[in-house]
């Protein structure tokens, strides 16, 4: 197995494929399940593209959430087991909250959900948790980012707020071992044409969403970061209330990286979900 800190030094770029939505002009619809059972079931027309995967680790000082819509950070957390419930809320949440303030510049940062997943079958069944999702999407619509404040937050408060600047930003970090299978690509965000993104419905047990799912376009530029920690993190955007040119989304996919170690554990991850205010 490759050592832990060296891999990413020797690839410029992956060539792999990233599963995209083919716009049929049908609304594509997605419906979710309780982590650990049956996989999301999905109507709409989906199709692999090659694309190029660039080693994100050399931008990173260049990179930033208002242009291309993440950053990448060293981040170290005090958290022992994330699939502990208890200490997610009492640990993890308080973390994720100051370093969105830090890394978005927001006044107010409420983390309101979280996501583990686990690549082995075994692990999903066990921890009761998701797959990577390897559908290219971004996670809030036009629609359901103001949406979420509204189903959240008191009607006043959330009314009062939704006259402001928000945004929907979220983190994203092994938990375990390294990633060296199914790891998170995203896409500059100034490479991703309004034009790109379908509204699809995400049908919950109690609830009706939205998700943007992303059709193929060969300007889209895709990075990852190879071999990451459990003390590195992602920090994007999946909505930005603001129009004034920033960026506002970021599509993103998990991906089968083609230099990945045959014995590589596979990949175990986290996502955080946050309501930022401005």
């Amino acid at each position: 197995m490759a050592r832990p800190g060296k891999r990413e030094e020797s690839f410029d770029s992956v060539e792999t494929s990233l599963m995209y939505l083919v716009d049929t002009g049908e609304k594509p619809v997605s419906h979710s399940n309780a982590p650990g059972t049956t996989p999301i079931q999905h109507r709409g027309r989906y199709e692999e593209r090659p694309v190029t995967v660039h080693n994100g680790r050399p931008m990173v000082d260049s990179l930033s959430l208002d242009r291309q819509g993440f950053v990448f950070i060293k981040h170290e957390t005090k958290v022992k087991d994330f699939y502990d419930e208890a200490e997610l809320r009492l640990v993890y949440y308080p973390e994720m909250e100051r370093l969105v303030k830090e890394t978005s510049g927001a006044s107010r940062v409420l983390v309101f959900d979280h996501t583990l997943r686990a690549e082995d079958d075994s692990t999903r069944e066990e921890k009761k948790v998701r797959e990577p999702v390897r559908r290219v999407h971004n996670d809030y619509t036009e629609w359901s980012g103001p949406q979420r404040v509204r189903d959240l937050l008191p009607a006043g408060e959330a009314e009062e707020l939704l006259q402001h600047r928000f945004a929907v930003i979220q983190v994203w970090r092994p938990i375990r071992r390294p990633v060296q299978t199914a790891p998170l690509a995203i896409a500059d965000a100034e490479s991703l044409a309004p034009k790109d993104m379908i509204a699809t419905e995400r049908r919950y047990p109690d609830r009706v969403g939205e998700i943007y799912h992303i059709t193929y376009n060969p300007g889209h530029r895709w990075f990852y970061f190879p071999n990451m920690q459990r003390n590195e993190a992602l920090v994007f955007k999946c909505y930005d209330s603001e129009k004034d040119g920033r960026a506002r989304w970021t599509a993103h996919a998990a991906f089968e990286d083609p230099t990945s170690p045959p014995d590589a554990p596979a990949r175990e991850s986290i996502e955080i979900r946050t309501l930022a205010f401005f």
